[in-house]
């Protein structure tokens, strides 16, 4: 959705879950020498402040990775890219997925980011120079490139779920993605709402056949929030993902 800016959210505990797994799965699959590439469907600005207006008008990042970040060990690589944040934006900046890629990726590695919305378009290609960032439908872009080159590389799909029909939808273009690109690391996040939304995507995950799936409940960032909770699922996770899941079940909430 076009209306959508996760500035308002960026750093919540939403954020903390989706980016730690994200960045224990792309720091195992560094660790082998072999080029990779990472695509990601969703990608918002990037980087964000979280003194911005938009951040403390939903203080969602207090309730978020400011009571999480002390519990992470100091080698996570969440916050190996807490810090490459901050050293780039301050001391009140939040990586968004695109930057903790860009940390942990390497020299070789290829990194594609798609983004709709103009205005987040815009400030993503000024956040990551020479990245290939395009404005475009993340779903499609993802289709049209499946399989990458090279062929070993993550996908994370990560939409606002403001489009009732994305609940049903996403885990059959997991299915799709797959079929496609049979050895990709496909990571999907989604949200646990009050309203139990996200039943109808819990049941197509099960026509998905064996998949790490992972949730992380916690209490609304506010009074009225309907966002209770944060799960991922994940096709071909890499060795550790669930023992660094396991860590984050330990966290404060």
């Amino acid at each position: 959705m076009l209306s959508y800016q996760h500035a308002y959210h960026a750093g919540n505990m939403a954020d903390v879950h989706k980016h730690a797994l994200l960045a224990a799965a792309l720091d195992y699959m560094g660790r082998k020498p072999k080029p990779m590439v990472y695509i990601e469907t969703h990608s918002g600005r990037g980087l964000y402040d979280l003194t911005s207006a938009e951040a403390l008008k939903t203080g969602e990042a207090a309730a978020g990775i400011a009571r999480a970040e002390p519990h992470f060990d100091p080698g996570h690589p969440y916050i190996k890219a807490l810090q490459a944040a901050r050293t780039k934006g301050g001391p009140n900046a939040y990586p968004g997925s695109p930057f903790i890629a860009q940390a942990l990726l390497r020299p070789g590695d290829r990194m594609v980011l798609a983004e709709r919305h103009p205005a987040e378009a815009r400030a993503l290609r000024a956040a990551f120079p020479g990245t290939d960032v395009r404005e475009t439908d993340g779903v499609q872009m993802a289709l049209s490139l499946c399989p990458p080159t090279p062929r070993r590389g993550l996908l994370l799909i990560d939409p606002s779920y403001e489009i009732k029909d994305e609940f049903a939808a996403m885990p059959r273009l997991m299915a799709q993605l797959h079929r496609k690109w049979p050895v990709g690391v496909l990571m999907l996040w989604y949200p646990i709402l009050a309203s139990g939304a996200e039943q109808a995507l819990i049941r197509e995950i099960g026509a998905l056949g064996e998949v790490f799936h992972h949730q992380l409940r916690f209490p609304p960032a506010r009074e009225g929030h309907g966002m209770i909770g944060s799960g991922m699922v994940v096709i071909n996770p890499p060795w550790g993902l669930e023992t660094a899941a396991a860590a984050l079940d330990r966290l404060p909430r």
